[in-house]
């Protein structure tokens, strides 16, 4: 894998050498064991049978994943400092402020389908997206820190690099294994967890109290701790699309890619670890 990052030069090692040498041993289409190949069937950044290996000048590199993805999160963090310090969350500016992060986070979510249903990547929607869900998390944290668990933040901050840190070497020492049969499960639980959160919010709108009981209390932890799991799940999925992009020799746009959807999971963890903390905090 060609990368000058030292955490990452030696990542997948042993997944580098299997396909991506491979394909470039045989020519494209070359038949094993008597039938035509195409590693495209299995994996949709292997190039087809009937197409010419791209160039090293236009494969995506780890070094390109590492840059984009830290200026997509470096959207993300300046536009949550900027607008935790210009968009005060005193009684009488709380109400505005919240009324900008909300409508943030719903353009941004906007945003964030448009890129996934589109076939090419686009930098513009994609740090478009990390500059306005940057104003929510900013305004959210910001909230949560005055007014029910000061401090909340930084260790909301710390969990998230430790979680991440975790599924990474867990990933790199193959403790685990993004499979079919793991993609599978994670889409099923995270569906139902989906559905289980948008029952919740129109419990809580029809007039249930507090719904579910998903926001309180123990369930409210367990909840928040399921959603940490699944946010290390797609994490490792993550790293498994990236890791099959720079072996199979990806188009180097797909950089752009992997960047909002390490973004988007890296936030996702990060509300869920601030759920779970808040939680804990506001118990005590």
């Amino acid at each position: 894998m060609n990368t000058s990052n030292p955490i990452f030069s030696r990542w997948g090692a042993a997944r580098d050498a299997g396909p991506a040498a491979a394909y470039a041993r045989r020519p494209v289409g070359a038949a094993v064991g008597g039938a035509p190949t195409d590693d495209h069937a299995a994996n949709p950044y292997a190039p087809r049978a009937d197409t010419a290996p791209r160039t090293s000048g236009t494969t995506v590199t780890m070094d390109d994943v590492v840059v984009h993805t830290a200026t997509t999160l470096g959207a993300v963090t300046l536009t949550a400092v900027l607008s935790w310090l210009l968009l005060p969350v005193d009684e009488a500016h709380l109400s505005r402020s919240y009324g900008i992060a909300v409508g943030a986070a719903l353009v941004a979510f906007v945003l964030s389908l448009v890129q996934s249903f589109k076939r090419a990547p686009s930098p513009a929607l994609i740090l478009g997206y990390a500059a306005l869900e940057g104003v929510f998390l900013g305004v959210l944290s910001s909230t949560i820190s005055t007014y029910i668990a000061p401090g909340v933040v930084v260790q909301a901050v710390l969990g998230t690099f430790a979680v991440s840190a975790g599924v990474l070497l867990a990933y790199r020492m193959r403790w685990i294994r993004v499979t079919r049969r793991f993609t599978g499960f994670v889409a099923a639980a995270a569906t139902g967890f989906v559905l289980l959160l948008v029952a919740d919010l129109l419990f809580s709108a029809f007039g249930a109290g507090n719904g579910l009981g998903f926001h309180r209390g123990g369930l409210g932890i367990l909840f928040g701790v399921v959603g940490i799991l699944l946010g290390a799940a797609f994490l490792a999925m993550d790293f498994k699309q990236v890791e099959d992009a720079v072996a199979y020799g990806a188009p180097r746009e797909e950089a752009w890619l992997a960047a909002f959807g390490l973004t988007l999971t890296l936030v996702w963890i990060y509300l869920e670890v601030l759920r779970v903390l808040t939680l804990l905090n506001s118990d005590n």
